[in-house]
């Protein structure tokens, strides 16, 4: 595939919205599933629109049997994921808070187990960013609230996970290829994506002996809600043209890796990171 310019388009808000994008964001599962997570039970955060959204159609598709997913206050995009996971034959629980509050974290775990009676797999995927054009611009409470969606979030799902989480489960982390590179305008964003990175492993190491996986996947330039809600249209419409595929990845090209972490087809691996990221080398 070759480069292919996104139209001007901005959003003023963020989270942004799935259903104002154009185009669209390809989520559709490119293959059959062939059972990989067969009767399992995931709660992704995020879980309504862009990556998370494929994510979760995509692992519905390999046999879980439900999904539940975390958002903030997308109703649309989360009515119409819903369905998508129904679609596919598993059970949608959608649960509308917010994850920098650990209360809500608490209360999505537990009507998670409460509705399906188990807990597999654990998407932390939910995230927000904002540009600044130099670090005087950073405010604190900006600062505070991009960490406490990026990285406490993450923390608070987790720790109300980990009682219900057993031998076999998955923990999956979205960071970022910012976390590698960095990002002028995206200063504190990368700094979250890095604390994820760290948080991954250490993770890792905590829970190998109970059996429990913890990896991560670090997308690059991908087609999202959180691409118009955060930068100008000129920025949206060349989205992904550094890359050395020269486009934006869409998020049901960054599916499959979520759904590889959580399958026994990982099950030799812990601490790691995948890298969809349209070509771009990066340090492990």
């Amino acid at each position: 595939m070759t480069e292919t310019p996104q139209p001007l388009q901005a959003q003023a808000r963020q989270p942004g919205r799935e259903q104002e994008m154009a185009p669209r964001p390809d989520y559709e599962p490119r293959h059959p599933g062939c059972g990989r997570l067969d009767g399992r039970v995931a709660l992704i955060t995020g879980g309504d629109s862009g990556i998370g959204r494929a994510a979760a159609v995509a692992m519905a598709r390999e046999g879980a049997s439900a999904i539940a997913f975390a958002y903030l206050n997308e109703h649309e995009d989360a009515r119409e994921t819903a369905g998508l996971i129904e679609r596919e034959g598993a059970e949608a629980l959608p649960m509308v808070g917010d994850i920098g509050d650990e209360a809500f974290c608490q209360e999505a775990v537990r009507q998670t187990v409460e509705r399906f009676g188990r807990l597999d797999i654990l998407v932390n995927n939910a995230a927000e960013q904002h540009e600044v054009d130099d670090l005087s611009e950073l405010e604190a409470s900006q600062l505070e609230r991009t960490f406490r969606t990026n990285v406490f979030g993450y923390f608070f799902m987790t720790k109300a996970a980990l009682p219900h989480l057993r031998d076999g489960a998955a923990i999956i982390n979205t960071t970022s290829i910012t976390a590698y590179q960095g990002h002028r305008t995206l200063i504190d964003y990368s700094a979250t994506r890095g604390a994820i990175v760290s948080f991954t492993r250490s993770m890792a190491q905590a829970l190998v002996n109970r059996g429990i996986r913890v990896n991560a996947v670090a997308p690059g330039p991908i087609w999202t809600p959180l691409i118009p809600a955060s930068f100008d249209p000129d920025h949206v419409a060349r989205h992904g043209s550094n890359a050395p595929m020269r486009r934006a990845g869409q998020p049901n090209e960054v599916a499959p890796c979520y759904v590889f972490l959580a399958s026994d087809d990982s099950s030799y691996m812990t601490g790691q990171v995948l890298h969809p990221n349209g070509g771009t080398i990066v340090g492990s």
